[in-house]
């Protein structure tokens, strides 16, 4: 065992837009496991948008980001796990992490959860068979309650959430409509996802060319958008909504590095639209984690569910992995590896 373990820590809090300085690389030593304890080493570290929102007040300087983790039993002094379980959890920026878990424990950071590689790819324990997943499924099925022959439009639809919440729309039977910030990314929305139209919002000189290109993508109006972006983006959607409408908010990852809020415009037709716009976080719903993800696992490995991720290497490849996801440099979702898979082979 390494005697040392190295993690990504808040050096500073970021002033507008995050940069790679506003982290350090520490070394500390690794735990010891303690009655109770488990010592997890991590395999894939989570890097993900909601992230930048809490570096403002919510997590402490100098201290590893909180993140979601796979990762593998290396000790253990806890009767509900084994050497060499592999599991997911929050573990942070850092290579090892001691939790004491249990299965009545109310923090979501003393919860582990078993990771079949029989469902796919063990990293997808923390994006298509995970809180993203289950964020894209909760999102879709249970606040857009897309109906066939309705129109569904996505922001961020090629991400880690949207990627998904299209697919999803698609098997319930409605068109799915995309914006995404690249032509190579409108071109994964449907090329490989399935997106009935997609466009790149980038490529909108202004508020009016947006709503323009929303249109004509959605000649029918919008019956459910789901909305991981807020912005400019939201204001165009609003403006498109048909009657009962349902406005998912999930994200709005546009507004993450402003430091002040301009409002949104356009709030006006949620109310000449009846419509409903609803907040939502995948903390509340995590108890359906384990009859959803066998039905999930069926959908990926039947093919009617593709999923893209992205692994980057090393531990101090972290900073830059999260500011360019951030700067919409992802295709899918992004994890950084740091332990060797035991699943892969070689």
């Amino acid at each position: 065992m390494s005697a040392v373990n190295t993690g990504v820590v808040l050096a500073r809090r970021p002033q507008g837009r995050v940069t790679t300085d506003c982290f350090r690389l520490v070394e500390r030593p690794v735990p010891e496991p303690g009655p109770g304890d488990v010592l997890v080493r991590h395999l894939y570290l989570s890097v993900d948008p909601y992230l930048r929102g809490r570096m403002d007040a919510a997590f402490a300087l100098e201290e590893v980001v909180p993140v979601r983790v796979v990762g593998q039993v290396t000790a253990s002094r806890n009767p509900c796990w084994a050497e060499g379980d592999l599991v997911w959890g929050f573990g942070g920026w850092q290579e090892w992490s001691l939790v004491r878990p249990s299965a009545e424990a109310v923090g979501i950071d003393e919860r582990l959860w078993p990771v079949d590689p029989a469902n796919g790819p063990i990293a997808w324990a923390i994006s298509a068979l995970g809180m993203p997943g289950l964020t894209a499924w909760v999102g879709t099925f249970d606040l857009g309650r897309p109906q066939p022959g309705e129109t569904v439009f996505v922001s961020a639809a090629a991400g880690a959430v949207g990627s998904l919440v299209g697919q999803f729309a698609r098997l319930a039977g409605a068109r799915a409509v995309g914006s995404a910030g690249s032509a190579d990314k409108v071109a994964h929305c449907v090329d490989v996802l399935g997106y009935d139209a997609a466009f790149d919002y980038r490529t909108c000189a202004d508020q009016r060319a947006l709503v323009a290109a929303l249109r004509d993508a959605c000649p029918s109006g919008i019956d459910v958008y789901f909305d991981n972006v807020g912005g400019p983006t939201l204001e165009a959607a609003l403006r498109c909504l048909n009657d009962g409408a349902r406005v998912p908010v999930c994200g709005m990852i546009s507004r993450y590095e402003e430091t002040s809020d301009p409002g949104v415009k356009g709030l006006i037709n949620l109310l000449a639209k009846r419509a409903t716009m609803t907040g939502f976080s995948i903390y509340d719903h995590l108890h359906r984690l384990p009859a959803w993800l066998p039905r999930m696992a069926e959908l990926v490995r039947s093919g009617k569910v593709v999923y893209h991720q992205e692994t980057w290497q090393g531990i101090d490849s972290v900073p830059e992995a999260f500011v360019s996801m951030l700067a919409g440099g992802n295709l899918g979702k992004r994890v950084v590896q740091v332990g060797d898979d035991p699943t892969l082979p070689g």
